[in-house]
């Protein structure tokens, strides 16, 4: 069973999400949060798997609560809640450790689904999707200081790590990154987790984020 946190200060669709989702014998709705201001606590006393989370709230945003969850110990998995699916909202809170989003309009299974993939550490993001975002990332940086920063924590990677991090930068699953380097999906799995706690990271996506501020999709 997985265990899930609302987050939205819109009650109708806290409603309907209650309503969507509380017929998953796999999903079980812990509570429900108005505010961000609010998660924290509700976080500590209900122990979710997993928060669905919205952007825009009145007194502490989805992308405040968001940058607290993840910086917790044992920290809950976060999904992004939003109306836009390349809203500059969205990306940076991918930055600050949300393993995806899902668009409220959504279909009921998908939204299990994605639920379900996150509870499982998979990020909700197709490779198009991924891709998009990467693109939206791209700012200007006259000064070239995300580059450099980027660039100086790849280092710390070994040449097999650095190839890993490129291929997830490209928006290519554990299967595709196997056959691409000649590896086991095991290997792959295992060089994603040293990639993660060496440049202590939290998801897939931040991984493709940094690959790409360190230019290195840029071939």
């Amino acid at each position: 069973m997985i265990r899930l946190l609302l987050v939205d200060d819109d009650p109708l669709v806290r409603a309907g999400l209650t309503f969507m989702l509380g017929g998953s014998e796999e999903i079980e709705i812990v509570g429900e949060a108005a505010d961000g201001s609010e998660v924290a606590a509700l976080v500590e006393r209900t122990r979710p798997d997993v928060v669905l989370m919205d952007i825009r709230m009145p007194e502490v945003d989805g992308l405040t609560a968001t940058e607290q969850l993840r910086a917790r110990k044992d920290a809950p998995e976060v999904v992004v809640l939003t109306t836009f699916h390349a809203d500059e909202q969205v990306l940076r809170a991918l930055r600050a450790g949300a393993a995806g989003f899902v668009l409220k309009d959504t279909a009921p299974a998908e939204i299990v689904a994605a639920v379900r993939r996150v509870a499982a550490g998979e990020p909700v993001l197709s490779p198009a999707v991924t891709r998009q975002l990467i693109t939206r990332a791209a700012s200007p940086d006259p000064y070239g200081g995300r580059r450099q920063q980027a660039r100086t924590r790849i280092a710390e990677l070994a040449e097999r790590e650095r190839e890993v991090a490129v291929a997830v930068g490209r928006g290519k699953s554990n299967a595709e990154i196997a056959e691409q380097l000649f590896m086991s999906v095991a290997t792959v799995k295992a060089h994603v987790s040293r990639i993660l706690t060496k440049l202590d990271l939290n998801n897939r996506v931040q991984i493709a984020l940094l690959a790409h501020d360190a230019g290195l999709l840029d071939d």
